[in-house]
């Protein structure tokens, strides 16, 4: 293989994929962009898929977890009150000040109690943070995984508002959807229950509804202005808060099966008509007319097939694998396709690693943390990872995995992350120390790299006090941090 070759496959390793891996440039070969394509026609499976719960069950299994904390908690501080009466002195005493002892004592028997019984949303969690990386990281180029872990983060739900389910809605709705059409990955991410609870829908009603009328509650438009603004159209894509009102009108009643009132489905997702604004609804110009969910979806499959769709997913998906700033040919060539082919998010990835404007230009663009983790991991091998270990250093360098600031996902701008680059020392250091027996810098720049590695990282490698010392300024050098 050539040294353009040898550099090309790197780029494509970097670029478009999780980075290099011990054999990785071996299985790209001469052929990089055919090699990418060939990714996408295997199946988008995790192989320990099978030992993690659904949405919904790990949702109920939180709920019933919580609701038995609430019990015992309950029924320690009775048993102390009682205890309390019992012992309660005839003699004349400060009943003020015994009084507010008693209160104390009652409460912290009851956090006991309820802290005697565990908290399943975290184990469940780190499991499945555990499958996702080591998905990643056990990739031979890492193309798909990159495009599960963009729409994951473009349709992001954060684990701290639902930590049990944030996983599992990444395998249920985006994996399961993430080479497909683009209007079946939108009904399936804005139908999952993850979702609903995220931007606030659960709750929402129509002002003519049952419950609206009896309630006297009121319509939440979050979900509808994100959906809009984030998801599909992109800001100033011509749609009015008039659009928005009647969109969060018709997916009023939209919403999650209650885990205490059904032991079996409880965190499905349903539809309530008691929520559900009655009527019909104009969005961006059209009618809607259907009942129940099927205005809602209706909408959505519209808004799928609208041209400004076409363009805002097209220029996030440039701007995430080329460039902060991607070239108006690239953008154009994958929105057409979008256009042509329906929403066919698979030939939309080919039509970019197709075209030469998304190869033109170095290494420029710089990773976001997750990335640069899961490709300084890969490097060595390793494909086996301590989900806490893990799932801490995303948090110390400000990607905290599932659990965005905000609706908008994580940024894709190099400004947002520059300022961390001083965090990921940190993170390098502390890596190179675990596993300076078993990692060799020299190997990695050979083999793994296959020496398509800057000479003043190699001389700076080479020079370097130690083997640790020479792994992390490996690990810290623009080869690494840069695609």
């Amino acid at each position: 293989m050539s040294s353009s070759a040898k550099a090309d496959s790197v780029l494509a390793l970097h670029r478009f994929g999780m980075g290099p891996r011990p054999g990785s440039i071996a299985a790209v070969g001469t052929d990089p962009r055919g090699a990418l394509i060939a990714e996408l026609d295997r199946p988008l499976v995790l192989n320990a898929a099978a030992t993690l719960p659904s949405s919904a069950k790990a949702y109920r299994t939180v709920a019933d977890a919580n609701a038995r904390r609430t019990a015992r908690a309950k029924q320690a501080q009775q048993q102390a009150k009682k205890q309390q009466v019992a012992a309660t002195p005839t003699m004349s005493e400060d009943q003020t000040q015994g009084q507010v002892a008693d209160k104390d004592a009652a409460e912290m028997a009851a956090k006991q109690a309820a802290d005697a019984i565990p908290d399943p949303g975290r184990p469940i969690y780190l499991q499945e943070a555990k499958v996702r990386t080591e998905a990643a990281l056990s990739a031979d180029i890492g193309f798909a995984e990159r495009l599960v872990w963009f729409w994951s983060n473009h349709f992001c739900v954060s684990a701290n508002r639902i930590q049990s389910m944030s996983g599992a809605y990444e395998r249920e709705a985006v994996r399961a959807n993430a080479l497909g059409r683009f209007v079946d990955l939108l009904l399936a991410v804005e139908g999952h229950p993850a979702m609903l609870v995220y931007l606030d829908n659960l709750g929402s009603m129509g002002a003519n509804s049952t419950a609206g009328i009896n309630r006297s509650s009121g319509l939440n438009e979050n979900f509808a202005r994100e959906i809009m603004e984030l998801h599909t159209l992109g800001v100033r894509a011509g749609y009015t808060q008039d659009d928005v009102i009647s969109f969060a009108n018709v997916l009023t009643g939209w919403t999650l099966v209650p885990p205490g009132a059904d032991p079996q489905h409880g965190g499905d997702f349903t539809f309530n008509p008691r929520l559900h604004e009655p009527g019909g609804q104009t969005v961006l110009g059209k009618r809607y007319e259907q009942e129940d969910a099927e205005q809602g979806r209706a909408v959505l499959r519209d808004l799928a097939a609208h041209p400004a769709t076409a363009t805002h997913v097209a220029t996030k998906l440039a701007r995430h694998f080329v460039a902060d700033d991607p070239s108006p040919v690239l953008v154009e060539q994958m929105a057409r396709t979008f256009r042509d082919t329906e929403g066919d998010l698979k030939q939309v990835a080919i039509a970019m690693v197709s075209s030469d404007e998304a190869w033109r230009g170095p290494p420029s663009k710089l990773k976001r943390p997750g990335e640069w983790v899961v490709g300084m991991v890969r490097a060595t091998g390793i494909t086996v990872v301590d989900p806490v270990r893990f799932t801490g250093g995303q948090e110390l360098l400000g990607e905290a995995l599932w659990r965005p600031s905000a609706p908008k996902g994580y940024p894709d701008d190099e400004p947002s992350w520059i300022d961390g680059v001083g965090r990921r020392l940190d993170v390098a250091n502390n890596f190179a120390e675990r596993i300076t027996g078993m990692a060799d810098p020299q190997v990695i720049i050979e083999d793994v790299f296959a020496s398509e590695i800057a000479p003043e990282v190699k001389q700076a490698v080479s020079r370097a006090e130690s083997r640790q010392q020479a792994l992390a300024l490996l690990f810290m050098s623009a080869d690494f941090q840069r695609r």
